[in-house]
């Protein structure tokens, strides 16, 4: 008895020490082949392939040292020795079907392929587990033909379409992908910007989207009450900044769905953001003709004059007449539709025209306390009013008063996007008041914790205090600039202007003159002196190519001419010039959507 479980213990411990001494060989061995060292690693995988139990663990990187040391019989035994131990795997059976590829012995690997599809044919879940092994190694042709027999073996007609749109993603077959994505995206609504995602990276160029266009509107002749095609046509308008057409689609959508107009008003928020004012205001001017209920139409006629205000101040010189007309219209708003949430923010926007465009700041700063101290109005409005009345006490020239109302409303709000933007305005105004360290520590901070807007405009003014500071220990030039941008913000523009053009002659060779030229440029455009604009932007761009405003300058110049000028010939060449120039630049997607419009992609006319 003793001594039959001593010959057990010895059993054991001689297996224990063979299991070990395995695991060490396929350890030493995987090394080698990591190395590149394929003899030594051949003698060591020879001796394991021989134990079924080390087949997992080995399989991948024998099969490839074999293949680099060209020994093909060796592989075929090991072929059929794995097939005869694991007759029902799937996975070692397309190695063996890729190795025959990998050799260009089609008509084995047709073979084998065809064996496979015979030997699963009524199985859609084995055939699908086939087509993800062949993907795997990039056997994508032959992957896409299980899929698809996968699919009609499931006798459902819509399953499989992402696995089969990412293999015609990486086949480039662009055609067959959109129309999978869009399968999937029928089935699959709540992951619709997920779809919008992947079409966004893959669909680059016009073609794409055109396809895009032609399937979408081919499904919604066959389908027309599923919503997932009108939603993705939008989408596609979008894409290509074509704000009118999206807003032809987004109207039908909304009218089929009897809603008040939100898919509509979407766009029209869009179109607003990317200033696209005319479509903005054709966009919510039939909103507010349309919808006519109470809270609907205080919306949409707020968005409206929105939209003309955008239009006005971005026309060139400023009409004074017109700003009036957009006050009064603010007013009248409030007038019909009463006190409410839109009411009030039309009130606030009436108090910035008389502030900056009418000279007329105590009316604006009347309106501003009165919704400061109406208790309906909501905490963030108020916040904003503030902020604004401290814009009012620096256009005085009373900087103490500001930055009491900056400070108060970032106490008031903090951690929120209103502290941070009363931060940026404190840094903005110790900037102005040449404090350039406080104000770079207000700066630093916002770059690191704040909304992308406000990080920008924080990056923006820490660079230029940055990059014009370092070689002035006294800050003198620096100072002179700062006291012109307040100046500029102050709207004493002739003052400004004649200093920044007394900058140029006694600093010229200073770091900070293309950004003198840019808001010479910028008061010049104001003052619908176009081609002195122009002249200024172009000094940056010739004699300052490698600086950072380069690139601004350029699209400002195409921008000035197609808006301001008017002269769409001469815009389109000069987009199509930016894009060969600063192809990585920010501003790229908008100059080619600006050039693609103007070259009549998307229905305008051809110049």
């Amino acid at each position: 008895m003793l001594t039959s479980r001593f010959m057990m213990m010895v059993m054991l411990l001689q297996l224990g020490v063979s299991v070990f001494a395995q695991s060490d060989n396929i350890t030493l061995a995987n090394e080698y082949f990591q190395q590149g060292a394929y003899d030594k690693a051949r003698v060591l995988f020879d001796e394991l392939a021989l134990d079924r139990r080390n087949v997992a663990q080995i399989n991948s990187n024998y099969i490839a040292t074999l293949k680099h040391l060209n020994d093909h019989k060796a592989l075929q035994k090991y072929f059929q020795r794995i097939n005869e131990w694991f007759p029902g795997s799937i996975a070692y059976k397309v190695d063996e079907a890729t190795y025959y590829f990998e050799i260009a012995d089609t008509k084995t690997f047709e073979k084998q392929i065809d064996a496979l599809r015979k030997e699963y044919s009524a199985n859609s879940f084995q055939l699908s587990i086939i087509g993800q092994e062949l993907a795997a190694r990039q056997l994508y042709q032959s992957a896409a033909t299980f899929f698809i027999q996968a699919r009609a073996v499931s006798e459902m007609p819509t399953s499989y379409a992402l696995e089969l749109a990412r293999i015609y993603s990486l086949l480039n077959k662009k055609e067959l992908m959109v129309d999978e994505y869009l399968t999937y995206a029928k089935e699959n609504r709540q992951n619709a910007a997920y779809i919008k995602n992947i079409f966004q990276n893959l669909l680059e160029k016009e073609d794409d989207l055109t396809y895009l266009e032609t399937a979408l509107i081919s499904r919604m002749q066959k389908e027309p009450e599923d919503r997932t095609y009108p939603d993705l046509m939008i989408w596609v308008e979008l894409q290509r900044k074509n704000f009118y057409g999206a807003f032809v689609q987004a109207r039908a959508l909304d009218k089929r769905e009897q809603g008040a107009g939100q898919e509509t008003a979407r766009v029209g928020r869009i179109a607003l953001d990317n200033e696209s004012w005319e479509d903005a205001i054709t966009i919510f001017d039939y909103l507010a003709t349309t919808y006519t209920e109470p809270a609907s139409q205080a919306q949409y006629r707020k968005l409206l004059i929105e939209a003309k205000e955008g239009k006005v101040k971005n026309t060139f010189p400023v009409n004074r007449s017109e700003i009036l007309t957009l006050s009064r219209e603010y007013s009248k708003l409030y007038v019909d539709a009463g006190p409410n949430n839109y009411t009030f923010e039309a009130l606030r926007s009436m108090a910035h025209l008389h502030a900056f465009y009418l000279n007329e700041i105590d009316t604006a700063a009347i309106v501003l306390r009165f919704l400061i101290n109406t208790p309906r109005v909501s905490k963030s409005l108020i916040s904003q009013c503030k902020m604004d009345l401290g814009d009012i006490y620096l256009l005085k020239n009373q900087p103490w008063e500001s930055t009491l109302l900056y400070s108060q409303v970032e106490k008031e709000n903090r951690d929120s996007p209103l502290a941070y933007e009363a931060k940026l305005k404190n840094a903005r105004l110790h900037y102005f008041t040449g404090n350039f360290s406080l104000a770079k520590s207000h700066l630093d901070i916002l770059k690191r914790a704040t909304t992308r807007e406000i990080s920008n405009d924080a990056i923006d003014i820490s660079v230029l205090i940055s990059d014009n500071t370092y070689l002035d220990s006294t800050d003198v030039v620096m100072q002179a600039f700062a006291n012109i941008e307040l100046m500029i913000f102050q709207n004493r523009i002739d003052r400004a202007e004649t200093m920044l053009k007394q900058m140029i002659a006694q600093h010229k060779g200073h770091s900070i003159i293309d950004e003198v030229y840019w808001k010479l440029a910028d008061i010049a455009l104001k003052a619908g002196k176009f081609e002195e604009a122009v002249s200024n932007l172009e000094k940056i761009t010739q004699e300052y190519a490698y600086d950072i405003l380069a690139d601004d300058a350029a699209f400002k110049i195409a921008r000035i001419t197609e808006e301001q000028v008017g002269d769409t010939v001469k815009a389109k060449e000069l987009y199509e010039q930016f894009l060969l120039a600063y192809p990585g630049s920010m501003y790229a997607a908008d100059a080619r959507n600006r050039f693609r419009k103007l070259r009549g992609d998307f229905g305008g006319t051809v110049n």
